[in-house]
């Protein structure tokens, strides 16, 4: 999901679809509705009346699920710009991360060490998986009489507020978020994602980063996370975190930069954009703001790893791009 204020990736179960139900409907719609609440209750200087403000990650997860009317079930990440916090009387911009099932979310910041300046991982949202089990994810479900006659979606919403993950990380301008589906993360180590990421996001590149790197990282991990699945030339299958050969699915990857949002960008920021014109940033004075690259079945050339230079991490009033 592309949004200037909020990042999200939402995965469809498949089950879902024995009984005669398209499994897609239910995480699009519902990744829409929180795109759009994004836009209407993060974007800065909106005058909003109390009800209407942003009250945090659950409720808006909450509100966008009571807005879709779909059957299915999902599971779904999410990672929200917050610029609201103030600490010792500065603003202090925050990425809240809800997450409820199996997909993951990383965030990534340059760490100077030896001469060197490569991104390590400052937090990770890990998968939520009932009693452990890969085919078991918590989920976000809609469901009628063929499979629960007795489901009202008061379960769903009991689920988002005491099932559901929240986690709250300090945002610095270059940080970057990775998150993705169980596709990625059943198949690919950590060490192998930042791997990836500091052979393509290259300190050289300046700030912020290329559209064209995120873009790339992201086809990047979703070729390392089919490549799982094929046995290699000495004709074994790879290791991944889930086992011997990993695991064939769908993989859906965001990647996304926290940059400066400047006033020169303050116009560009209505939610009726679509998503080959987002690629500039969406910016409103200095707050934060979501901008950078998602790709699902793509292939790519991965690049040598570098050497690469040093720079250092930028301070908060910045924004994210995906």
């Amino acid at each position: 999901m592309v949004s200037p204020m909020i990042l999200g990736v939402a995965d469809g179960v498949s089950q879902i679809e024995q009984y005669g139900i398209d499994a897609s409907l239910l995480p699009r719609e519902l990744l829409r509705h929180c795109a759009s609440l994004g836009m209407r209750q993060l974007i800065p200087d909106k005058k909003l009346a109390q009800k209407d403000s942003y009250q945090g990650p659950i409720p808006l997860l909450r509100q966008a699920f009571k807005a879709t009317g779909n059957l299915g079930s999902t599971t779904v990440v999410l990672a929200v710009l917050d610029n609201s916090t103030m600490i010792h009387g500065k603003r202090h911009p925050m990425i809240a991360a809800i997450t409820v099932g199996d997909c993951e979310m990383l965030v990534l910041r340059r760490v100077e060490t030896e001469g060197s300046n490569l991104f390590e991982i400052i937090f990770h949202m890990e998968m939520q998986r009932i009693e452990g089990h890969a085919q078991s994810p918590l989920q976000l479900a809609r469901v009628d009489g063929r499979i629960d006659p007795n489901f009202t979606d008061a379960i769903t919403v009991e689920v988002i507020e005491r099932g559901s993950a929240v986690h709250c990380v300090s945002a610095y301008e270059g940080d970057v978020v990775i998150m993705g589906s169980d596709g990625v993360f059943d198949n690919l180590f950590l060490d192998e994602i930042i791997h990836l990421a500091n052979s393509i996001l290259q300190p050289g590149m300046g700030s912020p980063l290329p559209q064209e790197a995120l873009a790339h990282l992201c086809r990047a991990i979703v070729l390392a996370s089919h490549s799982k699945s094929q046995r290699q030339a000495n004709g074994r299958l790879p290791e991944c975190p889930i086992g011997i050969g990993g695991k064939v699915d769908d993989t859906s990857v965001v990647v996304a930069e926290v940059i400066e949002w400047t006033e020169e960008d303050k116009g560009r920021s209505g939610p009726q954009r679509r998503r080959k014109k987002q690629q500039g940033l969406w910016a409103c004075g200095d707050f934060e703001c979501c901008r950078g690259a998602s790709e699902e079945e793509v292939d790519v050339n991965l690049p040598e790893p570098h050497s690469p230079l040093n720079t250092t991490p930028q301070p908060p009033n910045s924004n994210v791009r995906r």
